[in-house]
């Protein structure tokens, strides 16, 4: 019997430290991070990208950063302002047809390794995640989501 594709989404905006990541990560048994940050930047050491996929690495998680899921900076400031329900009108847009071919990937892949995707903010309902995570369940309608 085929086994339903699932997705967990996380940010580590509550993560002071990136054991505390892993840890969530590995009590969840991810075996693959997607980070959909546009920009995988952060002011908080060890979770910009190349440091991040080091210590997701070492603990037998695999990293990817997909770009092209990420939220463009004018629809994170949006958010930012209070204007969340534009900012998401304008990412739905963005996933339609720009980024539409990377929602495909990571769709035909749900199935093959636990997948987390990782942005920054903790609620996944004021994040682009949301909006991602509904896109994919376009794609995948028996699609399980988990929001650490």
């Amino acid at each position: 019997m085929p086994v339903p594709p699932s997705l967990l989404t996380i940010g580590y905006e509550r993560h002071l430290t990136p054991d505390s990541l892993v840890e969530a990560l590995a009590a969840a048994d991810v075996e693959r991070l997607v980070d959909v940050r546009e920009l995988p930047l952060s002011r908080r050491r060890f979770f910009s990208k190349t440091a991040l996929a080091a210590v997701l690495g070492d603990a037998g998680v695999e990293y990817e950063h997909m770009r092209e899921l990420g939220n463009p900076k004018p629809f994170r400031d949006l958010y930012r302002s209070g204007q969340q329900e534009a900012g998401e009108a304008l990412y739905l847009a963005h996933l339609q047809n720009g980024a539409a071919a990377a929602v495909d990937r990571l769709s035909e892949t749900l199935t093959e390794r636990r997948t987390c995707i990782l942005c920054f903010e903790h609620d996944h309902e004021t994040c682009h995640r949301a909006v991602l995570v509904e896109e994919l369940r376009e794609r995948l309608a028996d699609l399980h989501v988990e929001h650490l």
